[in-house]
């Protein structure tokens, strides 16, 4: 019977699957039993289904209905937990300070994450203002490319005329068929123009006799007496080279360095100052209270100049520094206390910006110098073609107070200085075995050749002078702030 029973409450599940399509059937057997059975129709009406694909059939159903009521379950299950979720978060308090909990942590990641991009925003800012840094140092090396370039075409220039005035030289000393001197001319134009050689060569030209140069009346004198009490004697031996500080940047290959010989409050005769003169827009003056800041390298101020200097050849005499300003023939007097110039005035007629330097170049066409007279301009004008002419300045206006025309060629010497009211040039800036050549004596107004040995220790000395005060030589070569020793005769040569 329970056979039966389980058997018929399959047909009813089946028959509740399958709907309308099946058919039950009650009938009585040979004992009087009941007999209760059912027809599903065959998609072939010729043949009746297998008993055996019913229950499979069945079976399939059990297993898709209890598959969808898995996953009802699991769908009550998720929605409980989502109702507790809930419940936790809108009831309890336990539950508020959980979610406080998360949501302090959120605003910590946040907070972290702000740091984190502040942190980069930072480095980019660093990274710009390096890129900035890098940009401007190749627009100031730009600029210095520009500057070397016009320098490289005045050489060129200069080249020009030198060779020009040798040949010149050659044929008025030594009269020659003028086949035979532009032969030599041909010759000389083939030297390399940055051979030191060639340098030497320039260096090396012996005295233009005045008369050939220009015609004057005779130089005019500076009174014996103020020399005689002064204790001047003429330079007779120069010391080696003793080398203070080397300039650190490429600025420094050419520059001055420079002691007051007659310092005013708040200023003594260790203070020290220095320009790095390569560039276009020349204005830092760089000032140093004594030797060991110098020679260390720690600068007390910096002045910044109102206008660009030009050349090597500014000095500082009596608290101010007198300079040229940047192509032009004007002379400055800079007060380094105030900070100001208090005083312009043009040199009359004196080349400036390549028109007359010193063999080495730079732009060095006006040199200021400092002895035991005072302050001295050595330059030229185009009325003597390039002879060396000395004026000494009042230190107050800067106005000539006489003036002295030389014969000797300013472009054939590397540099010169001013020792007791007389005039010293310098044979060779690169050669370690240079000179001092000449002597101009304003007393008399005459000229003398030299051998004084004189030693280019690195090979390029752009800025010679003279201390009255410390009697010695400072100069700059080729980075390097040097001083020599010198020795003076006890008496006066006429």
């Amino acid at each position: 019977m329970k056979v039966l029973v389980t058997w018929l409450l399959s047909a009813w599940v089946v028959w509740g699957a399958l709907g309308n399509i099946v058919h039950l059937h009650k009938t009585n057997d040979q004992d009087g039993r009941c007999i209760y059975s059912f027809t599903v129709p065959s998609a072939n009406e010729a043949s009746c289904a297998n008993p055996g694909e019913g229950m499979a059939a069945v079976h399939d159903l059990r297993q898709e209905s209890n598959s969808q009521r898995l996953e009802l379950e699991s769908v009550r299950a998720r929605l409980g937990l989502l109702e507790n979720l809930v419940k936790h978060l809108h009831g309890s308090q336990g539950a508020k300070s959980s979610s406080l909990s998360v949501v302090g942590l959120l605003q910590r990641e946040v907070e972290s994450l702000k740091r984190e991009q502040d942190q980069r925003d930072t480095q980019v800012s660093r990274l710009e203002s390096t890129i900035g840094k890098l940009l401007q140092d190749k627009s100031r090396l730009e600029e210095d490319k520009k500057w070397l370039e016009e320098e490289k075409n005045e050489l060129g220039r200069r080249l020009k005329i030198s060779i020009q005035e040798m040949a010149r030289l050659k044929a008025s000393q030594c009269p020659q068929t003028g086949e035979a001197s532009s032969r030599d001319s041909l010759q000389v134009s083939k030297w390399e123009t940055d051979s030191l050689d060639y340098q030497e060569l320039k260096s090396e030209l012996v005295e233009v006799p005045a008369s050939r140069l220009f015609q004057g009346s005779p130089s005019p004198s500076l009174p014996s007496a103020e020399a005689e009490e002064s204790g001047c004697g003429m330079l007779v031996w120069v010391g080696e080279p003793v080398t203070f500080r080397r300039a650190e940047t490429i600025a420094g290959k050419y520059g001055v360095w420079m002691r007051d010989p007659e310092p005013i409050s708040p200023y003594s005769r260790e203070t020290t100052w220095r320009v790095d003169t390569v560039g276009t827009d020349v204005r830092q003056v760089f000032e140093y209270d004594d030797a060991d800041q110098f020679m260390k390298g720690y600068p007390s101020k910096v002045h910044v100049l109102p206008r660009s200097m030009e050349s090597t050849g500014a000095v500082v005499y009596r608290g101010s520094l007198y300079f040229q300003m940047h192509k032009s023939r004007i002379l400055a007097k800079y007060d380094l206390k105030a900070e100001a110039i208090t005083v312009q005035k043009e040199l009359p007629n004196a080349g400036y910006h390549g028109q007359f330097p010193y063999s080495w170049g730079g732009y060095t066409d006006i040199d200021l110098a400092v002895d035991e007279m005072g302050l001295w301009a050595i330059y030229s004008t185009e009325k003597v073609k390039g002879a060396i002419v000395l004026s000494k300045l009042d230190t107050e206006t800067l106005e000539i107070e006489q003036t002295w025309e030389t014969n000797i060629y300013k472009q054939s010497v590397a540099n010169s200085f001013m020792i007791c009211g007389s005039l010293y040039t310098i044979s060779s800036y690169s050669s370690p075995e240079a000179t001092v050549n000449f002597i101009y004596r304003t007393s008399t107004g005459t000229s003398t050749l030299l051998n004084i040995p004189f030693e280019n220790r690195y090979r390029y000395s752009s800025m010679v002078d003279y201390n009255p005060t410390e009697r010695k030589l400072l100069a700059w070569d080729n980075f390097n702030m040097v001083a020599y020793d010198i020795k003076l005769s006890k008496m006066l040569f006429a």
